[in-house]
């Protein structure tokens, strides 16, 4: 589920991933071989010249090492990527919920019934995805895809692609399978919406309702820069956003106000009360910060839309980003489920990894890149 820019490297660099994570990994299982020309300029092939097996036990995992690695050891020139197979069938629904708890608690609802999640979750920044990926899926089995967007991101969304969502937190849930097997998890999906408060579930199964309704999540990073007055949003064909096929096309070109997005991941456990908090100091914080998350794999963010040039109102973004990032550490979490660290998480990241674990990281740049030509500064 790419980013508009999204290379396939760039991805495999930044360990990115997206709305189908859940069910189908980030970039890093997904990445087999990598080709990297090393800072001193040799040519490094993570799994050895031309090998692509489905696992391997020999040596240490070079491939990890360089996936997520920021820029930081490395240039990747090439990679070899797991396919999987497209699903018989699917089918994609949107639910209302009268709270956020009740949102995230019914997509953990859906995790415990054991029901296999292909995406659960958001409505991210254009840049960040797991792109390249076609959706892997057993075609006995069903699979679904919880996208999360709270009450002020439902409206925002609603009314930039012209669809009218209710002011609600809301679950965008998507099922894979076969027929048969999309039948049996439509009903246990239903009465886990309902049991967790949940209506207003109706089945979109062409592609072309399908698409409509993943154009609007996409184009949520825009949504929420609407939101502020003085960001502007014009869109490619010239209209004014009020019609869908306007929104699809939207590119934004914000003046005073800019867009910042967070990205926390917590255990799943956890993630109802660190939603429920984050909601909670977004208000007290007084911050422009609709909500939207991969809440599947516990993933979500808040895109804080503010003025630039207000130093106040930006040191107050800088404040709850860094609690937020702290608060997801308490629940035994990361500060970064997808994005990366470079340079705004540097402190995090040794709150995270402890001392033992920036100087190990510190050895192996020490190693690859003596020199420290390769995006100095970042991570580290």
């Amino acid at each position: 589920d790419p980013g508009a820019d999204a290379s396939l490297c760039g991805m495999a660099a930044t360990g990115a991933s997206g709305t189908n994570a859940v069910r189908y990994g980030t970039m890093r299982p997904n990445v087999l071989n990598l080709r990297v020309v090393l800072p001193d300029g040799r040519l490094l092939h993570t799994a050895g010249p031309g090998r692509q097996p489905r696992k391997r036990a020999a040596g240490y995992d070079l491939t990890s090492l360089f996936v997520g690695s920021e820029g930081t050891l490395g240039f990747l020139t090439q990679a070899t990527l797991r396919l999987h197979p497209l699903p018989e069938a699917t089918a994609v629904t949107v639910a209302s919920f009268p709270s956020v708890g009740a949102a995230v608690a019914c997509t953990v609802h859906v995790l415990q019934a054991a029901v296999p999640v292909a995406r659960i979750g958001e409505c991210p920044q254009p840049e960040v995805g797991l792109a390249v990926q076609v959706p892997v899926v057993e075609l006995n089995s069903a699979s679904s895809h919880p996208e999360f967007l709270d009450d002020v991101m439902a409206d925002a969304c609603g009314r930039f692609s012209g669809m009218g969502l209710p002011a609600a937190a809301t679950l965008l849930l998507e099922l894979h399978g076969s027929q048969c097997s999309l039948a049996e998890q439509k009903q246990q999906m239903e009465e886990i919406v309902q049991q967790n408060g949940g209506s207003g579930l109706a089945w979109a199964e062409g592609l072309e309702e399908r698409e409509q309704l993943w154009s609007m999540r996409h184009n949520a990073w825009y949504a929420a820069l609407a939101l502020r007055p003085g960001c502007q949003v014009r869109h490619k064909d010239g209209d004014d956003g009020s019609s869908a096929h306007g929104a699809v096309s939207a590119t934004a070109l914000p003046s005073l106000a800019q867009g910042y997005s967070t990205d926390v991941c917590v255990p799943i456990s956890r993630l109802p009360d660190v939603v429920v908090e984050t909601k909670q100091d977004l208000q007290a914080s007084c911050l422009t910060g609709p909500m939207v998350g991969h809440v599947g794999d516990g993933n979500f963010h808040c895109i804080l839309v503010f003025n630039s040039q207000d130093p106040e109102e930006a040191q107050r973004v800088h404040a709850f980003s860094q609690r937020l990032g702290r608060r997801a550490l308490a629940a035994g979490g990361t500060c970064t489920g997808e994005h990366g660290v470079g340079l705004g998480k540097r402190a995090l990241l040794q709150e995270e990894l402890g001392q033992e674990g920036l100087d190990t990281l510190r050895s192996i740049k020490a190693a690859l890149d003596p020199h420290n030509l390769m995006n100095p500064g970042k991570v580290l």
